[in-house]
């Protein structure tokens, strides 16, 4: 499962939907809009996507963690649009035998997403906003 949302990311239902009788790890990475950004009160946060392409980036990095870590599965969903302080804006679950490698997978993902994925993350402030470079 891999998918660009506008709405509230519904984590149980993605863990759910994931999770088999032969896992014994799902591993769920919650990213969460803090209130607090470069020495600044963040108010909400608003994430845009070129979609088609970072839908096919997701995808990409969804087969290779499956190719390069011992998980069975994977789900990436990330928000875009406007959200606030506390509200999730990407998850990522990651189903396997073991806890290692979903940790792992997970790891990776987030911190691969943030490098090649075209979705840009613009915070504001009281006192005015700034695109923030890599997104995330």
């Amino acid at each position: 499962m891999f998918r660009l949302v506008r709405e509230p990311i519904n984590i149980q239902q993605i863990t759910d939907n994931l999770q088999m009788p032969e896992d014994g790890a799902i591993v769920v990475f919650d990213g969460v809009v803090r209130n607090h950004s470069q020495d600044k009160a963040v108010r909400f946060l608003e994430y845009e996507a070129y979609e088609s392409m970072a839908l096919k980036k997701l995808e990409e990095i969804g087969a290779r963690a499956k190719s390069e870590y011992a998980i069975r599965d994977i789900a990436i969903v990330h928000r875009l649009g406007h959200m606030d302080v506390g509200e999730c804006s990407i998850v990522i679950v990651a189903a396997s035998a073991h806890r290692g490698p979903a940790f792992e997978a997970c790891r990776f993902a987030i911190d691969t997403i943030k490098e090649i994925v075209p979705i840009w993350k613009k915070e504001f402030y009281e006192d005015g906003e700034i695109w923030i470079e890599g997104g995330h």
